[in-house]
């Protein structure tokens, strides 16, 4: 069967990947238009866009969607199914009447819970105990399609959102290419979503990370693991922007300190006062330096107890 695939980050790459492996055709790929870097010095292809060239396969990257030369050169293809997976943009109903079998969709979450942008990030932010992917049929809203396939993810209470990304990536892969093949069989009963049990995101930026130490002890380890790797949990030390990475829920005796500060330090980290008790801190990282462990920042430059992490520069 022939297909036009569209996506842009790195979690649709497995998805891209996989239907290259399979018998599927992929007539082209569709993506995000390339953009300069944080410093403007070099433009970036996204992954999508690179593991197609690499693969040999047309590229298209429209700057508006609803371009009419455009969709004419996707109905060109003739397409039997328009695959997306976090491609960035809601498709007009143009395009959606394309392809002969449907438009599907891969969402990482588990309708419709966690519609739109970053559901990865928030499940793990919310302290989610499970997340998973759906494929479903597209339509003209966010993430409102019918569901066809779904599988469920534990979030151990360690997991981080790089983690469950990659789980989520991988076993979407398959399970889009499933839903692909069943489709067209009949196998498939679409399922509608209950719209009163829909939950939206909202979009992961720089500031997502700013840690408030006057919430709970697992809210702010949830923040820590749910920005991490991207865009990283962050509090102000002696007015220097820092980076937390790694954080645990700790047992160690509470205090009555001012919420932020440093109680305690040892081989596995700083003890850091939060409304509710303490989280330890393992990792930490200054501007313009390596990520490092928090024992071999205190070999370097003493202790931090009694000092106090803020909101504030």
């Amino acid at each position: 069967m022939n297909i036009v695939f569209m996506g842009t980050p790195e979690f649709a790459v497995s998805s891209l990947n996989k239907l290259i492996d399979s018998d599927f055709v992929i007539s082209a790929v569709v993506t995000q238009p390339d953009r300069p870097n944080a410093r403007g010095k070099k433009v970036n292809f996204s992954p999508v866009k690179q593991t197609a060239l690499d693969n040999g396969l047309q590229v298209l990257q429209p700057e508006k969607i609803k371009d009419a030369s455009f969709i004419e050169k996707l109905r060109s293809y003739n397409p039997d199914y328009i695959v997306v997976v976090a491609y960035g943009r809601i498709l007009p109903k143009e395009i959606l009447q394309i392809p002969k079998i449907a438009c599907i969709n891969l969402h990482a979450s588990l309708l419709p819970k966690y519609r739109g942008a970053a559901p990865i990030h928030w499940a793990v932010i919310d302290g989610e105990k499970k997340s998973g992917a759906t494929t479903m049929l597209m339509d003209t809203g966010m993430d409102t399609g019918d569901m066809l396939y779904k599988f469920e993810v534990e979030i151990s209470n360690e997991m981080t959102t790089g983690e469950l990304h990659d789980i989520l990536a991988r076993k979407g892969a398959d399970l889009l290419v499933d839903t692909l093949r069943d489709y067209p069989e009949g196998i498939i009963t679409p399922v509608k979503q209950d719209d009163e049990e829909a939950t939206y995101t909202k979009m992961i930026d720089r500031d997502t990370g700013k840690i408030d130490w006057d919430s709970p002890s697992a809210a702010i380890h949830n923040l820590i693991r749910g920005t991490h790797p991207y865009p990283g949990a962050y509090s102000f030390l002696e007015g220097k922007r820092v980076k937390l990475s790694t954080s645990r829920l700790t047992t160690l005796a509470s205090t009555d300190a001012v919420p932020g500060t440093i109680v305690n330090e040892g081989d596995e980290g700083i003890v850091v006062k939060t409304a509710d008790g303490v989280l330890l801190i393992r990792e930490l990282q200054f501007p313009g330096k390596k990520k490092m462990k928090v024992l071999d920042y205190i070999r370097g430059n003493g202790s931090l107890i009694g000092k106090r992490f803020s909101t504030l520069s």
